[in-house]
């Protein structure tokens, strides 16, 4: 007989479940692990531009989630220093998208984390995201 236990959330579930910003556009955190993690997104009518292909803001917004989420996995508070994005082919109405971060490096309270964002097997945009953890508050061991 097994019984259930209850399991701390860590730090990556901690902040997904506050962020509200991406979990009202529907985004999903599929996987996460040290320094990696991956979302999911389905495009929505509300996401298209004048074009008639996704807004690249909310190709932005989905792989700064999955940066997000890889580089709080460690533990301190680590927020985006930096971040740029390569768009390399359109996402459309409908179209499911997953964007997958991996950690490049990490140095003292910085890091480099770069995002993948697929349609299918099909890359279509590249992010790489510069991070820096916050001061802890309770030993100011960072200053």
């Amino acid at each position: 007989m097994t019984q259930a236990t209850d399991v701390e959330p860590g730090p990556v579930e901690t902040m997904f479940a506050a962020d509200l910003a991406s979990r009202n556009l529907g985004i999903e955190l599929t996987h996460h692990g040290e320094g990696t993690a991956e979302v999911r997104m389905t495009v929505t009518p509300a996401m298209v531009n004048g074009h008639r292909i996704a807004h690249g803001g909310y190709l932005f917004l989905l792989a700064d989630t999955a940066f997000a989420c890889a580089c709080n996995s460690h533990g301190p508070v680590t927020v985006a220093a930096a971040a740029d994005i390569v768009f390399i082919a359109p996402a459309h109405e409908g179209d499911v998208l997953v964007a997958t971060a991996c950690e490049r490096t990490r140095y003292g309270r910085s890091g480099i984390y770069d995002v993948s964002v697929r349609r299918g097997d099909e890359v279509i945009a590249e992010f790489r995201g510069r991070s820096r953890s916050l001061r802890s508050e309770k030993t100011k061991e960072s200053r």
